[in-house]
């Protein structure tokens, strides 16, 4: 069984105006919630053998706590078009994934990671989308379980095994959260 986890970078600045969009770095709730993510990977067992990022500074930075909470650093693979927004992309990089790794975080953009989602999932998670407002909100991660080939994945070929959204982590009870956190 393969595991495919997409996180939406957290949230981003808007305080450089002059900077261009690939630039722009997270803010301070951003980089609060990549560490709070990244506790929750680490509180799920969420081990990736491989990471595929988006060269923006904000996926970057996302990641960046997540590879220091690892137990065992995964190999990460940068690619600047995950941040042109293109799902033919985001496929290409799946169907193209060695099948030596078995556990897969995809760090990426809305609105390719939040179709890209839509089209894996066999279930319905429109359903869960619309309790986080009809989006994939910035820190959000859709992890996707799937028998087979990396290069055979398709449409709805995947079964959606949990929705993660930094909200839903923060509505935890308290003594649940501090395990998170």
């Amino acid at each position: 069984m393969k595991s495919l986890h997409l996180l939406r970078h957290a949230k981003s600045s808007w305080k450089g105006l002059g900077l261009n969009d690939h630039d722009r770095p997270l803010n301070k709730r951003g980089r609060q919630t990549a560490k709070m993510m990244a506790a929750y990977l680490r509180r799920a067992k969420i081990a990736p053998d491989l990471v595929i990022c988006s060269t923006a500074v904000r996926a970057q930075q996302t990641l960046d706590p997540i590879v220091k909470a690892a137990k065992k650093p995964p190999k990460i693979v940068l690619v600047r078009e995950i941040h042109e927004g293109a799902r033919r992309t985001l496929w290409e990089q799946l169907w193209n994934l060695p099948e030596s790794a078995k556990s897969v975080l995809l760090i990426g953009h809305n609105p390719a990671l939040q179709d890209l989602a839509l089209e894996l999932a066999n279930a319905d998670l429109n359903k869960l989308l619309v309790a986080a407002g009809g989006k994939f909100p910035t820190g959000a991660m859709a992890s996707f379980h799937f028998d087979g080939a990396w290069k055979a994945l398709e449409l709805h070929g995947a079964l959606l095994a949990s929705f993660i959204t930094p909200k839903s982590i923060a509505e935890l009870p308290h003594d649940r959260r501090e395990h998170v956190l």
